[in-house]
């Protein structure tokens, strides 16, 4: 599957944010779709891992680094359920979107040969983060913070225990915290 392919895959979890945000799925029945769709990729990551299921699909759209460990997919509808549940739609939407849009932004823009984002991309990647925390009404000082905790999120590839921390963890959390933080302190 080519990278783009792979980015449309990402880009395709803002459908179910586009229809919160156009009135047609209440904020409720977003919140129980993700914690659906979390105990399904639960199973199928479960059955993967275990090597009852050894799927094409799943060599065509998990790295490297995924093939023992929970895939990217997974971590993408898991944290964005916690985020869904964890913080109020105002600051929900815009982070979940950060990572269905944004994140996929960025992996197009590339990234050197060490998995290291260069600073332009990033640049972007905050640019457009920005846009989607203002266009879905976020203050100014909540939507910089937002973008520079999921731009931060992108950038970094953080190894604990022989474990790579995904961005598809940390961006949507990370943005709804600081945009959450920002607007609990103004």
């Amino acid at each position: 599957m080519s990278e783009l392919s792979r980015r449309l895959v990402h880009a395709s979890g803002s459908i179910p944010v586009f229809a919160y945000l156009a009135g047609v799925l209440p904020w409720r029945w977003f919140q129980w779709l993700v914690v659906a769709g979390s105990g399904i990729v639960v199973a199928l990551e479960a059955l993967r891992l275990s090597g009852h299921v050894s799927w094409r699909i799943y060599d065509r759209l998990t790295r490297e680094y995924e093939q023992n460990n929970p895939a990217g997919y997974a971590l993408y509808v898991l944290s964005s359920a916690a985020t869904a549940w964890l913080f109020a739609p105002e600051v929900a939407v815009p982070a979940i979107l950060m990572l269905a849009l944004a994140d996929p932004f960025s992996g197009l823009l590339s990234s050197d040969g060490l998995g290291r984002k260069r600073g332009w991309v990033l640049l972007a990647t905050f640019g457009v983060c920005v846009g989607i925390a203002t266009a879905t009404g976020v203050g100014p000082s909540a939507a910089v913070a937002g973008a520079l905790a999921a731009t931060l999120a992108d950038g970094a590839t953080p190894v604990v225990r022989g474990y790579v921390v995904d961005d598809n963890a940390t961006i949507p959390l990370g943005a709804a915290a600081a945009m959450w933080l920002v607007g609990a302190v103004a």
